[in-house]
């Protein structure tokens, strides 16, 4: 029997053994996967050899959905008979996956802690070096933090500006103490000069005549005078060093103290180029204009003696001389700039104390007195070679209105 009744379906008996199981009266299910049908076999027991079949088609779905859970099931089993390595498996897995993100744990807060770190260790060093007395010390300028780099950046100025103060200091007390020389040698030199002279004056009265030798006697008279001559020119330097007076400052357009001063030396050096621009803004300064035209005539005068210098080994050489005026909203500078012998073979440091020179006839204070009057002026002023020679920038404060 069946509860589709379907003529093109053909009658499938059951098979043998199923009326073999179903003599000891208990109902017999018979399934097909192939034909997506389910029966089921019992025997009658009130009639003879008589069977009750019942055949049941299933949806292909519900036959698809049975599969699939047998399959769940069988792999629950599965699972469950292999949860033991499972659980070792998932937790050597998840030591791996803890030991890596530890492991980038510490990476990162190593990177973080260096950064942070870092700049505080360089500004601990650089404070102890400091400490010490050592003022070329620098923080290293690395990447961090912007508050890091500004702060070191503030650092490094901080100690530049302590450099230039220990330097002003330090070459104003040798000033002081080189006037204080300055003032003692002239005092003691210039004394027995004028009674020197007049005994060569009455010589030359007395005796000048009566000489058998009237020629080289005037000579040997005129080389002590000239001697006399070189000594109170030299004791007048030392004189003007020690007396050098403070500055009376008032407001002056640079512009018009450079051109004086190279409109001094252009009449007396014609075969030296003076290059300086004509239509310059006026750059207004808080100075002694006198003091600072000194200045101006005394670098002028390096640069041209320089350059004569650098003439003799090579006459080929035409001089120039290059003047410029720069300013920003705080400060003016000034740069003089040759093609003369620079000062590679000078020491800058010795250079500007009094009375060092490397000139056969030079005293040794005219640069002594440039840097002595820049520092006055609470200025500053450096001393560079270039390629074809020599470079002096002047920093002034800008005077403001």
């Amino acid at each position: 029997m069946s509860n589709i009744i379907d003529s093109k379906i053909n009658f499938i008996p059951p098979p043998e053994e199923a009326f073999n199981l179903v003599l000891n009266g208990k109902p017999v299910r018979i399934t097909d996967s192939k034909t997506n049908r389910t029966s089921a076999l019992i025997k009658l027991d009130n009639f003879i050899d008589t069977y009750l079949y019942i055949v049941k088609f299933l949806d292909p779905k519900v036959m698809k959905y049975l599969q699939q859970t047998s399959e769940a099931v069988s792999f629950y089993y599965s699972v469950q008979e292999s949860r033991t390595g499972i659980k070792i498996t998932f937790a050597i897995i998840y030591l791996l996956i803890v030991s890596l993100l530890l492991f980038l744990a510490v990476i990162i807060s190593i990177n973080f802690s260096t950064r942070l770190t870092e700049p505080i260790i360089n500004l601990i060093r650089a404070s102890e070096k400091i400490s010490s007395g050592d003022l070329n010390a620098k923080v290293p300028k690395i990447e961090s933090d912007k508050e890091f780099e500004k702060l070191n950046e503030n650092f490094n100025l901080m100690i530049d500006r302590l450099k230039k103060q220990q330097d002003k200091l330090l070459l104003t007390e040798r000033h002081q103490a080189w006037e204080n020389v300055a003032r003692k040698l002239a005092h003691e030199i210039k004394n027995p000069l004028t009674p020197i002279q007049l005994s060569i004056d009455r010589i030359r009265e007395k005796y000048l005549k009566n000489s058998n030798d009237n020629e080289n006697f005037s000579k040997y008279l005129d080389t002590m005078t000239k001697q006399i001559y070189d000594i109170e020119h030299l004791v007048t330097e030392f004189s003007d060093f020690a007396r050098m007076p403070k500055p009376i400052f008032k407001k002056n357009n640079l512009n018009n103290i450079v051109n004086r001063a190279i409109n001094l030396h252009e009449l007396s050096e014609s075969s030296i180029k003076f290059i300086y621009p004509s239509n310059k803004n006026p750059a207004y300064i808080n100075c002694d204009q006198e003091q600072i035209n000194r200045v101006l005539i005394n670098l002028l005068k390096n640069s041209i003696e320089s350059i004569n210098e650098k003439k003799q080994k090579n006459s080929d050489i035409a001089g120039k001389i290059n003047v410029d005026i720069k300013e920003d909203s705080d400060y003016i500078y000034l740069k003089i700039e040759d093609n003369g012998v620079g000062f590679e073979k000078v020491d800058k440091l010795k250079m500007v104390n009094p009375y060092f020179t490397t000139k056969e006839k030079g005293t040794g204070l005219g640069l002594a007195i440039v840097t002595k009057i820049i520092n006055d002026h609470n200025s500053l002023i450096t001393f560079n070679s270039t390629k074809n020679g020599a470079k002096v920038e002047i920093t002034l404060p800008k005077k403001h209105e």
